[in-house]
């Protein structure tokens, strides 16, 4: 029997099916699971959620002389009402980079703690809920399709200690938003968004001190790390209900069109269109991260470096899919315009992948600082265009991030 009760009813030893509200409004990465932590239920209390859905089957029941707000009969019914209440919160529609950047901060905030949690679950043994991280990837897939760059910029901010974590948040985005270019269905799409969340799960049977590693790794170490897509992939199994996408993702986003990849060497065709949309997406967030050994390159400049390499590395057709999903001049890219002015890109304006928005605060012909100022060049009559990337190593202004944001620091 499942029952829905006031989150006070709440006691040590109820199997906890379901929340009655947005993952964004509780404290748990998942659900369905027995409360054994008075911890848990304060969590529960102190969050937004009012009423929970448990199972009597699984769990203990109201205590005697209490009244359930409601029951059912079967899960069906708990998820039918579930998806109504979800319908009556979101809202999906275009909203620019600024309106969406603290909502995605929030998601970023909360996905961290989650991917943190999933992590230290596999470490334990335990098995992995990915019906739990679903969840998680719908409002990450809602957030990308208000707004495709907020989020996916936001995660790039990472620090080299937040790396493996926020990583997987990251590829999480850009699988989502590279699926929508490609133009797959829905249900691809998700299941494209939770392979990028899943898709290097293996780290977490990594030793710690080679995973963390401050330099760069010996030809010893880095034969360790590149055991990690199989060890993910055996932990992914141990779960229930796994998507062959899920699993297909995790253990071959490292192979290379031209054969040189790992773990099994796999060529061209031999890859799926999905692991190949893994590995465009895993390098690009790992070469414009901080990391502990070299600083994160520029957006604009990583994909030109990429570029490069497209022939044996990357599918072509996906790889062009992935720089129309972000725009040749990604959003935080620091560019030179033809006035001489410096400006960082806040927008991509969807007129042409040349004409973002672009915040301008730097002259170059005066070598000062100016009043910020926003300049669309999207816009019918706006003589400036991009004359050039700019290194932001050479010019090292401490607020480029801030510039585009508008958050003096990431959230997380």
């Amino acid at each position: 029997m499942l029952k829905k009760i006031k989150v006070e009813q709440l006691t040590l030893g109820m199997h906890l099916k379901e929340f009655c509200g947005s993952w964004m409004e509780h404290p748990f990465w998942r659900t369905g699971f027995v409360i054994t932590d008075p911890k848990d239920i304060k969590s529960v209390l102190a969050s937004s959620i009012k009423e929970v859905w448990i199972d009597c089957s699984k769990g203990l029941d109201i205590a005697e002389g209490q009244v359930a707000v409601s029951s059912a009969e079967s899960e069906a019914q708990v998820e039918a009402e579930l998806q109504q209440v979800v319908a009556s919160y979101r809202e999906i529609k275009p909203v620019s980079t600024a309106a969406e950047i603290d909502r995605a901060a929030r998601i970023c905030f909360q996905s961290k703690q989650a991917v943190i949690s999933m992590f230290e679950e596999a470490r334990m043994g335990k098995a992995v809920d990915t019906g739990g991280a679903q969840k998680l990837v719908e409002e990450i897939t809602d957030s990308v399709a208000r707004n495709p760059g907020a989020l996916i910029s936001l995660a790039r901010l990472k620090t080299a200690d937040d790396y493996t974590y926020m990583h997987s948040v990251a590829v999480c985005a850009m699988m989502v938003a590279l699926a929508k270019q490609l133009g797959l269905d829905e249900e691809k799409t998700r299941s494209a968004g939770l392979s990028g969340l899943m898709h290097d799960l293996g780290k977490a049977a990594m030793p710690m001190d080679v995973l963390n590693k401050p330099g760069k790794l010996t030809d010893a170490e880095f034969s360790i790390i590149k055991t990690h897509p199989e060890a993910g992939h055996r932990l992914l199994l141990g779960g229930s209900k796994v998507d062959p996408m899920v699993l297909d993702v995790c253990l071959h986003h490292h192979e290379k069109m031209d054969g040189s990849g790992y773990p099994k060497g796999l060529k061209g065709d031999e890859i799926s269109l999905f692991a190949k949309m893994g590995a465009v997406c895993d390098v690009y967030d790992a070469i414009t991260s901080n990391r502990p050994y070299k600083s994160g390159w520029d957006p604009a400049e990583s994909l030109r470096k990429m570029a490069e390499w497209a022939n044996g590395h990357f599918d072509g057709k996906v790889f062009q899919a992935f720089v129309k999903s972000l725009g040749i001049y990604p959003i935080g890219s620091l560019v030179r315009l033809t006035s001489g002015r410096l400006g960082v890109v806040v927008e991509q304006t969807g007129k042409s992948l040349t004409t973002p928005s672009v915040k301008v605060f730097f002259s170059t012909k005066s070598n000062m600082r100016i009043v910020p100022e926003v300049v669309d060049l999207s816009l019918p009559g706006t003589t400036e265009k991009i004359a050039g990337r700019e290194d932001p190593a050479k010019w090292r202004f401490s607020d480029l991030n801030e510039l585009w944001s508008g958050l003096s620091k990431p959230p997380w």
